[in-house]
């Protein structure tokens, strides 16, 4: 097996916060690995781990939203990466909104979208969810200012550590 950390390690990529709901459960979690993935038409896909909650309301779902965090937004990216749905209520502490198909919104990100599941893939320990966008917002109030990376969420211990 090819040793990638050389490669990855120099990868700071933005976080997300992807929530899902189906079967009346809500589940989200912090979101490393998600990207544009086509240009026409627009899709984006999002990874969720197998031994995450998120990923098995997912797999349930229609729909899936996307949520951008700023630096300020720590403490909402503990809280959806550090902390196990399995244990926590992780929307009793946050505003939401029911959004496009059922979605679960996150009032206070800067900009999200909510997408239709269009198909799964998948890569090993995770699963790849495109998703072809029905609904996008943002706060005005937000600006364009820098994004939450990788390098902002170090610390925060896994609410669902890999091996």
């Amino acid at each position: 097996m090819v040793d990638m950390d050389v490669f990855t390690d120099r990868l700071n990529p933005d976080m997300c916060v992807v929530t899902a709901a189906a079967g009346g459960e809500r589940a989200g979690c912090l979101v490393g690995f998600a990207s544009q993935c086509s240009l026409r038409p627009v899709r984006f896909v999002v990874w969720l781990s197998k031994v995450n909650r998120t990923f098995e309301v997912a797999r349930c779902a229609g729909f899936l939203a996307v949520h951008l965090l700023t630096p300020q937004q720590y403490e909402v990216a503990a809280l959806f990466g550090g902390e196990s749905g399995d244990h926590v209520d992780k929307f009793a502490h946050i505003r939401w909104t029911q959004g496009h198909g059922g979605s679960v919104v996150l009032e206070d990100s800067p900009a999200w979208f909510v997408g239709r599941i269009e198909q799964r893939i998948d890569a090993g320990d995770h699963v790849g969810f495109v998703l072809d966008p029905m609904q996008c917002g943002e706060q005005e109030k937000a600006g364009g200012g820098p994004l939450l990376r990788l390098a902002d969420v170090l610390t925060i211990e896994p609410g669902h550590p890999v091996d």
